[in-house]
Order: C-alpha cells, then structure tokens, then sequence
C-alpha cells in the first residue's frame, strides 16, 4: 500500500541566483551560481551526486530540449540526467523526480536544478503561444489568450460570486502586492526591492480591468537548485538539523473546468485537489493553525488571493478579509511570499518552484536573516502553471526533522 513520501528525503543544500535582468550571463552561468551554492551548503563534492533533474520550460529559446546543457555546464560525472518540463510548476517537477528517486532506494544523492533565461526573448511577458507552437492548447481552447485578461476573468468572477465591491477588491489586491514588496526590500536576491503603497498600486495603469500594473508580476532570469538525500544518510553526513519532505502533490486539469457548468470560474478546482492530498500526506489537519508560512503562485495578485482559499487556510468568500486584517503580512499568522514572491523576484518558469523552496529552506534552518520569522514548522510551496481555465498545480511542504 502506498505510504507517500513524508521524511523519505532530506533537503541538505540548496542554491539560488540573483533574479532580475542578467544581460551579463547566461543560462549556463545562471546554473552554475546556484549550483555552487548549493554543493556548498550541502558539504559533498560534486563525484557523490548519483543523478539529476533539470527544470527548463521554454526550450527552444532557452538552452534546448534535452538534458544535456545541465550535465555539460556543470561537469557532471556522466550520470543520469533528465530534463523536465512542465509549466510553472516545472522547478518543482524537477524537484519532485529528485525526491521520488532517492526515496526508491535507486539513488543516494540526487540533484534538482531549474533554470531559465527569459529577458534575452525580447518579449515584455511571456513568449507568445501562437503560430507554430500553438498546438491544442490555445487553437482549440483559448483563441485570442492573455494572461491578464485570463486572470482578470478570475478576479471578475470571484467578486460576482461573493459579492464583493470593486473597489473592496482592488483594495485586497493592492495589500496582497503592497505586503510582497515590502518583504522584497529584505532580500537581496529579488529583482524588485522598492516598498510601493497600496495608493500607488491602485493608481497605477490597469493591464485589464480590475488588474493593474502591480498587480502583475515581471519577468525575470534565474536559477535555483536542491541536493537531497535520504534522512539515513543525512545522519551519517553528521547533520542533525536537517529538513525533511512531508508532502509533494501535483494535480491537473481534466477538462472539467471547461467542459461542465460545475466550475464558475472563481477558483481553481486543481490547487483546492492538491492541497487536499498534500495535507493528508503531511499528516496536517488544520492548515489554518499548522502551516507555518507560505510561498504561492502570485502570477497575479488575485491569483494569491484565490489560493489562499483554495489551500483551504481562508473559508470561502473570507480571503478578502483576512488579507485586510494581516493575516498573510509577514507579521501575521500565515506569512505569505516571506521572501517577496513572483512579484518581486519574477518569473524564471523553471526556477520558481526551486526558488520557493529556497525561501522556506532558509527560513526553517533560520537563516532569512531581516526577513526571518519565528520559529516554522512547516513552510508550503504552491505552483500553477498555465491558465484559470485549465492548469497545473504543485504543491510541495518541508519541514524540519521529526
């Protein structure tokens, strides 16, 4: 019978870059700032590393299709490498083929790596999905498809159903993008480090109603990694402080959200799924009360908003609510996006998810630093790739050695 992955792995290094707009480098040299930090932390030399995941979403303008850029750039002792993608959540993805192996028995020692290098596309956003590389996803579903306008459905939607004013939500949404940046001011590897007022925010140019400029995350270039290993082996390394795996999850849309009336467009039926199964296999009843702190798919601020229910942490239609009481501010109960999150850090597709860990990472072995909180328990990383309509959703929680 299936017993989940919680405390089969241990964490013992990780890596991460410097996000923003690093015309001086590479993917290549992206890699190896993370990875460098991470052997490092991890206190082994790159010969014990037995295998590796390597996270890229947008290949062809990237570092190509296969494998190879990670093993050749790193020097890896002709091991096992495999390449992963799976929109947003593909730093996580690669992350979760790390875990999964070592908690097998088939590896000892495995590497996760995502990395991505979007400011050299030309693009403001995301490269378009159009023409050639089109394929069902937007022809057959989503002709005419932006990002924002997607959301901004999202955000429309939810305020329909709950009842909520326009400006009541613009006011949330301005608190959820206000709070980020405030917390990125405190980290030196963001990309944006400049608090913005919740004035400023709601005054800034709507993208597409009822979203604005700061309600919109950037673009950015970066890197993160992970070494894990199995708790066993960890302990014979001598570390003692350690932190553990308790729960990865990943779920997709089936295509109920579009082909039935039973979703209205409100929230996403994949997180609400996922996050269900995450705390079953974490051993947590009580999100609300147990999760210690939090780094979320904050894409878009309403984005942000709806997972804080549909983590189950918020009751629904009460996000509102609790985002104007402070509940998720860096001081409050649940600390979201601790580190400054997509909106200050941007968007490197297959390094976020890596990068999140990073964060509660740091933050259980309290070295945050200006940004630490007291004493975490559990840190949860949550991941959506694609739109509202139809997506992925990851969702890893770590957490210190029990």
């Amino acid at each position: 019978m299936a017993t989940g992955i919680k405390d089969k792995v241990a964490i013992i290094g990780m890596g991460c870059t410097r996000f923003g707009e690093r015309w001086d480098v590479g993917a290549e040299e992206l890699m190896v700032e993370a990875f460098q930090e991470c052997l490092a932390d991890a206190g082994i030399e790159k010969k014990e590393i037995e295998a590796a995941w390597f996270g890229t979403c947008l290949d062809e303008i990237n570092v190509g299709k296969s494998a190879l850029p990670l093993s050749l750039t790193l020097r890896l002792p002709m091991i096992p490498v495999t390449r992963v993608e799976n929109f947003c959540a593909t730093g996580t993805e690669a992350f979760r083929g790390a875990c999964y192996a070592v908690a097998s028995g088939a590896y000892d020692i495995c590497l996760a790596l995502g990395a991505e290098k979007l400011k050299d596309t030309g693009y403001g956003g995301l490269p378009s999905f159009t023409g050639s590389n089109a394929g069902t996803l937007t022809w057959q579903w989503f002709p005419n498809l932006t990002a924002p306008g997607a959301f901004a459905q999202l955000a429309s939607a939810y305020a329909a159903k709950y009842k909520v004013k326009d400006q009541d939500l613009k006011r949330a949404m301005a608190h959820v993008s206000a709070k980020s940046h405030a917390n990125g001011v405190l980290n030196p590897k963001a990309h944006l480090r400049k608090a913005v007022t919740e004035d400023q925010i709601m005054a800034s140019p709507i993208i597409a109603h009822p979203l604005g400029l700061f309600d919109c995350c950037g673009v950015s270039d970066g890197a993160a990694c992970a070494i894990v290993t199995t708790p066993e082996i960890a302990r014979k390394m001598g570390k003692k402080d350690f932190i553990t795996v308790k729960a990865l999850q990943l779920a997709l849309s089936s295509g109920e959200e579009l082909g039935y009336n039973s979703w209205d467009g409100d929230h996403f039926m994949t997180t609400s799924k996922c996050s269900t199964k995450a705390y079953q296999e974490a051993g947590i009843d009580n999100p609300r009360e147990d999760i210690s702190m939090m780094e979320v798919h904050d894409c878009f601020s309403i984005t942000e908003l709806v997972t804080y229910e549909d983590l189950h942490i918020s009751e629904r239609g009460k996000a509102v609510k609790d985002v104007m009481e402070g509940f998720y501010d860096r001081g409050g109960q649940v600390p979201c996006q601790v580190d400054g999150g997509l909106k200050c850090f941007g968007h490197p597709i297959g390094a976020s998810g890596l990068r999140m860990l990073y964060e509660m990472y740091l933050q259980l072995h309290g070295r945050a630093e200006e940004r630490q909180i007291e004493n975490p328990k559990f840190g949860l990383t949550h991941n959506l790739g694609g739109f509202p309509a139809m997506n992925v959703c990851s969702i890893s929680i770590i957490g210190k050695n029990s």
